[in-house]
This record gives structure tokens, C-alpha cells and sequence, in this order.
């Protein structure tokens, strides 16, 4: 479990390509790789990935095609900068919200307004997804914590301010119209659905 608070930006060094459609991802990240071992969880651009081997400020991590599928990661390349994230532990201060990892799909970004202060972000959100989000609610963008600051279901879109900090921390300060993102929606909404599902009564 992540908290959506990036640790670094790290730079994919090396993506090696496996049978089955899957790859290994060589990423460069001193802060996170610092103390992990084989069997950890990483965040990479929001997608929980185990640790394989780790070097001095290296790590690797295999991806199987089914998280090609639904991720961008697809898309990395070597020089590529990702967003990263150590899994919380019991002393860590929750200061996103829950994050698993498990990318929920993909958006677009639509447009991007820079102001004094902050940037505002619209993306474009597959339909499937427009009921999990609520003004003022929260959601992961390429493993980034965010609330959500605008949102229009009808036409299927979101917007997010981004402050400076994470402008210049994290790779959404780069992202720009065009940009696929991954996305991954608050896992209360997911279970309250769930719930709700649950206690309708079966159709004849």
C-alpha cells in the first residue's frame, strides 16, 4: 500500500524485453532503492511493482503484460523519469490517501493553464471510471495524490491543481497535452459500490 506521496523521481536506465509480452524495468532511484531488498514494493508511476535485484542506486522490476495493458508503463523508455514511492509501513504518516498500486486504466491530458501559483490540469477519465470520482475527492495520477479540483461526468473529465512542489517533484511538471497518464481511483468508492451492489435484490 502507497500513500501517493512521491519519494523522487527516479530515470528508467534499462527495459529489457521478456517472452510473454512482458519487460524488465532497470530504474535509477537512490532515495527508494536505499534500504530495499528483493520482495519489496515499489510505486512506479502508480504501479505497485516486487523488487527483483537491487544495486547501489538501482533497482529492477519485471512487468507482466497485463500491467502493460493497462498501464503506460508500456510506453517507458530508457531516459524516461518516473514517479516513485516506497510502500508505507506502520510508523508512515498517511499523508495522501490509500493507494494499492493497481492502476485502474489510463487517461489523457487534455489541457494544461499555468497561473502564479499553480497549474491546472483537465484530463480525460474513461467512462468506466467517471462514477468513482467526486469534486473535492481523491485520485492518483501517475502515483501522485491529488484532489480532484473540477470534475464534469457528463463529459468525462477531471481537473487537478498541481502546486509547485509538485511541479518540480514529480513528472506531472512535464506532462503535456496528448500525455496518457495512469490513473488510479479512490478504493473507498470501489468498496461502498461494491456494498451497495451486494444488498440489491437478484433480478428474475
Amino acid at each position: 500500500m502507497f500513500t501517493g506521496i512521491v519519494e523522487e523521481s527516479g530515470v528508467v536506465t534499462e527495459v529489457v524485453r521478456l517472452p510473454d509480452d512482458a519487460m524488465r524495468l532497470v530504474v535509477s532511484g537512490p532515495v527508494v532503492a536505499e534500504g530495499t531488498r528483493h520482495g519489496d514494493s515499489i510505486s512506479v508511476n502508480g504501479v505497485c511493482l516486487t523488487v527483483t535485484e537491487v544495486g547501489e542506486s538501482t533497482f529492477a522490476a519485471d512487468v507482466m503484460r497485463e500491467t502493460l495493458v493497462r498501464s503506460s508503463l508500456r510506453d517507458v523508455a530508457p531516459g524516461s523519469r518516473v514517479n516513485l514511492e516506497r510502500a508505507v509501513t506502520l510508523s508512515t504518516r498517511l499523508g495522501g490517501h490509500i493507494v494499492q498500486g493497481h492502476v485502474d486504466g489510463t487517461g489523457t491530458i487534455v489541457s494544461r493553464v499555468s497561473t502564479e501559483h499553480w497549474d491546472v490540469v483537465r484530463v480525460a477519465i474513461p467512462v468506466h471510471l467517471a462514477p468513482y470520482l467526486v469534486d473535492k475527492g481523491s485520485v492518483a495520477v501517475d502515483g501522485v495524490s491529488l484532489t480532484v479540483s473540477c470534475l464534469d461526468i457528463a463529459n468525462e473529465w477531471f481537473e487537478v491543481s498541481l502546486i509547485p512542489t509538485t511541479l518540480s517533484f514529480t513528472t506531472l511538471g512535464d506532462r503535456q497535452a496528448g500525455d496518457v497518464v495512469n490513473l488510479e481511483v479512490d478504493i473507498l468508492a470501489k468498496y461502498v459500490e461494491r456494498l451497495l451492489r451486494a444488498g440489491e435484490a437478484p433480478t428474475a
